[in-house]
This record gives structure tokens, sequence and C-alpha cells, in this order.
């Protein structure tokens, strides 16, 4: 196997990336190489769908399964091996069908590239035998490793935009346009592109492209489940029977709220899933009752005391524990082998789980956190927030946030949130918010100085709340007095640092660590072009911040 798409990839002066027969996230070199073979394939039926969808139209099954695929395959989402192995047949007879219905129309077309004639063997030993050629490494030792760099960082991106692209479309809400530029960049990827500046374009249309999904599903949580308001999230527990939803999938929140509603079974969100408590919609079942532990990484003590039944409904997934395996479920893209999954929706296994266990003996005294600063919240209070930079009462923006992780060096976002001077404003979102969102920062012009913007996909509401404001000042977003202190961990973070370069955002400090894949080349010429910076200290980056 070899895997470097995450931050917590293993790094040392012979090889940056995980190589030995399992990566840090717990993933095996067996289910690694037939993700890597998944990938492929979904390269070869994005040859086939985007030529054809240029004749007759998107094919909605080769949209979906692509989506979905790709989402399977980011960190922490799926370990079973033999899902994986399904979806590999699955893809192939897509390809396949796809092939004819375009030979049919297109009879003497020129030759396309290798992934759209691969064909996997039958047997798994075998299989894995192929696994070399579908590699994100494969070819290096010819083009060199800043083409290779490149080509991930616009497969990582799509990766993560598929993620966000998947959970608009569970939820209803799908473009053409976007499933067809999908299809454009896996097509491109599948002809082994070499030209530096061109995979750089690319890299950019991809940031692009997670612009337009991200906006697609701000979209469909607000029509599906109503604006976020304001609202005080209980963080304590209630007695009675519990389930602990993880992960990002408010259309998976709902249906278990729908499917426990009069069970007496207490439901409590976890991690990314905090937000929804902001929704109208979802916030209206009362036995959504709070919000208990905080960011994945902390999931295998957490998930451990929690005395009920745990969902996860997409990433992060760590290996779960003995202790809480019986009673841990995934659903939709997750798997581990060994754990139930969820199919079509229907939980009642985890419902009846929850009911056999014991739950919450008692009621801890109440303590609350705030959230609910999305889109409508802020661009409605933009003259309160305008009137007070005016007036000198707001004197600096930060964005501090993105995904959290195990690796050390996360404390800086806690030492940077609590360094920020009283006259500034905090805006967070992902589950980086977990490392100080418990902490009283007070008020400031009207507003509290801590603001959360919701799941990591909505920087789309950060990035529209940036636009406002320069549009108010008449100037641009990179002369606003704002600093983007963003966390990244896995391909969600890259689509949303690419969709950040495409709008031309400056002085983005990315950390704790830079991706193992943007060589030192490549940093550098990120580092011309858009001034990324890595994090040194807290305190040295607040005062470089400050004197902007």
């Amino acid at each position: 196997m070899f895997c470097y798409q995450c931050e917590q990839t293993k790094r040392n002066d012979a090889i940056a990336g995980c190589a030995s027969q399992q990566g840090t996230c717990g993933k095996n070199e067996i289910t690694s190489d037939l993700q890597d073979i998944l990938v492929y394939l979904l390269q070869g039926v994005a040859q086939y769908h985007y030529r054809l969808a240029k004749l007759k139209g998107v094919d909605n099954q080769a949209a979906e399964f692509t989506l979905y695929g790709l989402f399977t395959t980011l960190t922490n989402v799926n370990f079973n091996a033999t899902r994986f192995n399904v979806m590999i047949k699955e893809a192939t007879t897509l390809r396949d069908r796809l092939k004819a219905e375009y030979e049919a129309l297109e009879p003497n077309h020129a030759p396309l590239n290798p992934a759209a004639s691969f064909i996997p063997a039958n047997s798994p030993a075998e299989l894995l035998q192929q696994a070399s050629i579908a590699s994100v490494k494969a070819g290096e030792e010819t083009v060199g490793a800043d083409v290779i760099g490149l080509r991930v960082l616009i497969l990582y991106g799509l990766k993560g935009v598929a993620a966000y692209a998947y959970h608009a479309w569970v939820l209803g809400f799908k473009d053409d346009k976007i499933n067809l530029e999908m299809a454009r960049l896996l097509d491109y990827l599948a002809t082994s592109p070499t030209d530096i500046e061109e995979l750089l374009q690319q890299a950019l249309a991809v940031g692009e492209l997670n612009l337009q999904v991200m906006a697609l599903l701000e979209k469909a949580n607000t029509d599906s489940f109503g604006a976020q308001t304001v609202t005080q999230v209980r963080i304590t527990p209630v007695a009675g029977k519990a389930i602990l939803v993880s992960g990002h999938d408010l259309h998976d929140l709902h249906q278990i709220l729908e499917q426990t509603s009069g069970k007496n079974i207490n439901v409590y969100t976890h991690g990314e899933m905090l937000p929804a408590h902001a929704y109208g919609k979802l916030k209206a079942y009362p036995h959504l009752v709070g919000n208990y532990g905080g960011a994945w990484q902390n999931q295998q003590q957490e998930f451990a005391d929690f005395p009920g039944a745990i969902i996860v409904t997409s990433n992060c997934l760590v290996e779960p524990q003995v202790s809480y395996r019986q009673r841990i479920f995934t659903a939709g893209p997750v798997g581990w082998s060994g754990v139930r999954h969820i199919q079509d929706g229907n939980f009642a296994p985890a419902i009846q789980a929850a009911a056999a266990l014991a739950g919450f003996k008692e009621t801890e005294a109440e303590k609350t956190i705030t959230v609910g600063f999305g889109r409508h919240t802020l661009l409605g209070a933009a003259e309160t927030v305008v009137n007070a930079v005016k007036q000198g009462a707001i004197k600096h923006f930060f964005l501090i946030g993105g995904c959290d992780g195990a690796v050390p060096g996360r404390n800086y976002y806690t030492e940077l949130a609590e360094q920020t001077p009283e006259n500034t404003v905090i805006m967070t979102l992902g589950c980086g918010k977990y490392r100080f969102n418990k902490q009283d920062f007070g008020t400031i012009g009207g507003l509290p100085r801590l603001l959360d913007i919701g799941q990591c996909n909505d920087a789309y509401v950060a990035i529209e709340i940036a636009k406002a404001l320069a549009g108010a000042f008449n100037c641009g977003v990179n002369d606003l007095p704002l600093s983007l202190m963003v966390s990244w961990f896995e391909q969600k973070a890259t689509a949303v640092f690419l969709s950040l370069l495409a709008l031309n955002v400056k002085n983005i400090h990315l950390g704790p660590s830079l991706p193992a894949y943007l060589t030192p080349n490549l940093l550098a010429v990120l580092q011309e072009r858009f001034a990324v910076k890595a994090n040194k200290t807290a305190q040295l980056d607040l005062a470089e911040a400050l004197a902007a």
C-alpha cells in the first residue's frame, strides 16, 4: 500500500506516507489497494460518462455511484475490504454499460486511456496484484514527484467534493453541471497529465467546482430543514435511553429522529453533527436533547463511555473498541468489518439496541454552548457588524477552525483563540471548534465574539460573509482585516483549501503540518502565488496577523 492523503500521514526521512501493512488510520494494505483500484475504475467510468453526457445528458446512476464511490475512499470512512470488492464489480459493470452506449453512438471514437479498458481480476489475490497500476504514485520515476503531487491534489480535492455532493444528493439536490464537471476532471486525470501549469489550473477548477457544491449543499440543508438560527445546545446528559449520532449526514439524523419519535429514546449529536441543533426542522424534535463529546479523534473514549447505541453516518470512524463494538452501527459510505451496517435507511437495529441498553441514569446540571451563526444569521446581522467595524469596536476577524486530529501541534488553535484580543471576532467551523468552543469569549458589537458557523462545508458561509464585508467596505477580500487559520485533516479540507485559492484568497495559514504531497517545489509555487503560510507559533502568527 501507499497512502498520504491525510494529515496523520507517517513522516520520516525515507518516505512521507503510510506504506506498511497498515496506515495510521487503521486501514490495512488490502483495503488501501482495493480503494486505489476502485478510484482507477471510476476514472474509466468517467471517460465514458463524460463523452456520453455530452451526447445525451448526465447518467444519474454513473453520477451517484461516482460520488458514493469516491466518498468511501476518504480517510476514516470505510475499512471494509468486502464492500470494496463488491463496488469494484459494480464499477466494472457500470463502466461497461456506459461503454456499450457510447460506442453505439460513436463507433469510430478515438482510443481512450487505460482505465477505460482495465479488467479487474476475478480472484482477490490476482486483483491485489493489479494494484500497482492504480497507485497514486504510479509513474513517479518517469514524471517526477511534482507532477504526482499535483495529480493527487486534484484527486484528493475531488474526493472532498464528492463527499459534499453526496450529502446534497441524498437530500434530493443535484446539479448536472456539477456531475459533468466531476466526470470531466476524472477524465482529465485518466490522461496521466504532466504539464505543471495545466495541472495547477485544473486544481483550481476543483476549487471552483467545490464552491458550487458547497452552495448546493447549503441550499439542500436549509431548504430541507430551515435556515440556521442561534440556538443554545445542551452538552450535559439527560436521564434516559440514548442514541449518539456522529458524522455529517443531516439526512440520516432526520431519519433517526423520525424513527425514534415517541419511543422514549433521546438523541445526541457528536462531532460535526453539532450544527444540526440550529436547523428549525431538526431542533423541533424534543428528543434531540443535546451534544455529547467532542471531535472525532476522541471517539474511542467517548463512545466507550456513552451508555447507548452509536451511529456513524460519515467520516471520521476510528477502529471500534471491544467495549462498544456490539452497539455501534455504520450508515451510508461508512464501514468496518464486523460492525453492523444500516441498510436502506432502516435504523431499527440501532433503535432496538438503544432500547435494550441502560442509557443515562441521571440528568446532570445543564451546561450549554451556542451554535447557529450560519449565512442567514450573519448576513442578517451584517449592518451591525459593519457598524461595529466602522466604530472601531471590531478590529479584526479570525477564522479558526477546520478539521481536528490527534497529531501533536493542534493545541496551536486553542492557544490562538485564547490569545485573540477582546476587540476581535472568532469565526469557527468544523470539528476544530472543539479545541475551544466551550470557553466564554464574551461579546462584541452586539454579537458573541465566538461565532460557530457550522460544519466544514459551511466554509461557504464564511466565504459569503467575507464577500459581503468586502462589498460593504468597497474592497477586496484580501484587503479585509481577516485572517484564515485553517486546520486540515482529510480530503474535504483539501477541497475547501482549493476553493479559497480559486477565489485568490491569500495569506492562508494551513496546519498543523502541510500536506505530504505538496513537494517543496509545489509549496514554493503556492507561497509565491497565494502567500500560503505554514504555522509558526500562535503568538507569532497572531502578532503578524494583527500587524498587517
